[in-house]
């Protein structure tokens, strides 16, 4: 399987401490390097993805986020990213959620589910949560859940949402704005040569919220599809 080498965790280190177009033009030939190696393991890991769900995205390399920053709006006007990453996007309406994955020394991890969902969106899963909170409750306490993701993470509102009481009995799983899944690895787990097996079985093992996800955003309140 296709792994990520050494040199492109090093070419990353070094760029957290020379993040500027002089040092990044005197080691383009590295970053080509890195990023050859990227394009090559995304592109594996997308075609294990296909073998057991709907993937739109069409190729590993188009999966890829540039490195290179927007600084228009940012502090920092550092130029470059200090990762590497990407996404696939699941494909058709009844397949919401995604797959992300981000490669930096020291932070390296996989994300999924649903970063900034629609109000829409929000509003119906909010709705159908508070409703029946037990399939949502069951799924991330299962086990094969809790080892790899430990618990649903993302940004939540401060109290609850506008109508919801704050006694809700569901109302720590109603104050999320986002829904998102996420595994770290270690800079040695990510070297290992089977790393690209442990990201596929990550992304796996989200399957069951997304699809629980995707089923409430593709009916109605009354349970009937959408499209």
């Amino acid at each position: 399987m296709a792994k990520i080498l050494p040199i492109t965790l090093n070419f990353l280190n070094e760029l957290t401490t020379n993040n500027n177009r002089d040092w990044f033009n005197e080691q383009k030939k590295n970053y080509l390097f890195a990023h050859e190696n990227l394009i090559e393991f995304a592109q594996e890991l997308l075609l294990e993805m296909k073998k057991h769900d709907n993937i739109e995205t069409e190729s590993g390399k188009k999966s890829l986020f540039r490195i290179y920053k927007d600084v228009r709006f940012s502090a920092d006007k550092s130029p470059y990213k200090t990762h590497m990453s990407g996404s696939f996007k699941r494909a058709t309406k009844l397949l919401r959620g995604g797959y992300y994955f981000h490669i930096q020394p020291g932070e390296s991890f996989i994300g999924g589910g649903f970063w900034g969902p629609t109000s829409e969106d929000l509003k119906r899963l909010r709705q159908e949560i508070g409703e029946n909170p037990e399939e949502l409750r069951q799924i991330i306490s299962e086990k094969s859940f809790l080892n790899n993701f430990e618990t649903l993470k993302g940004e939540k509102v401060k109290t609850a949402p506008k109508g919801f009481q704050k006694d809700h009995p569901a109302i720590d799983l109603i104050r999320h704005k986002q829904f998102l899944l996420i595994k770290s690895f270690t800079d040695e787990e990510v070297l290992n040569s089977d790393f690209l097996s442990k990201v596929n079985h990550g992304f796996k093992s989200m399957r069951p919220f997304l699809n629980y996800m995707s089923e409430i955003l593709s009916t109605d309140s009354n349970g009937e599809s959408l499209y």
